[in-house]
């Protein structure tokens, strides 16, 4: 026997979906990967790919070269354990460390930090 599902009820799933309330993350990438397991661009492409088509995809870049600056006293050298970030959304926590799945750097077995950015 069919199941019939009427066209409010569906609706009104994609209605409670769209008002999931999402938390920002970044995923800060350490370089911490030997050389020999380095990912290629078509690794990134492919998991950039993967964020986008779930629609939690807000950027993300490799990080250079720079400089800490304070007002006060001798400013602490830059952290050079970090390689790059991605800013991605999800529901939680623990559903951004399944995001995590496919990273380069973490399939390398390298180490990918998870950080919340707060609503203010």
């Amino acid at each position: 026997m069919p199941v019939i599902i009427s066209r409010t009820a569906i609706e009104g799933q994609i209605s409670q979906a769209a008002q999931v309330p999402m938390n920002d993350y970044l995923f800060l990438m350490h370089n911490d990967v030997t050389d020999d397991s380095r990912s290629r661009d078509n690794d990134w492409a492919a998991y950039i790919s993967k964020l986008q088509q779930a629609g939690v995809f807000q950027g993300g870049s490799a990080i250079g070269d720079g400089v800490c600056m304070t007002k006060n006293g001798t400013p602490p050298r830059i952290t050079t354990q970090l390689s790059g970030f991605i800013r991605v959304q999800a529901e939680s926590l623990s559903k951004a460390q399944q995001l995590v799945q496919g990273n380069p750097v973490f399939e390398a077995g390298g180490t990918v930090e998870i950080r919340e950015l707060p609503k203010t």
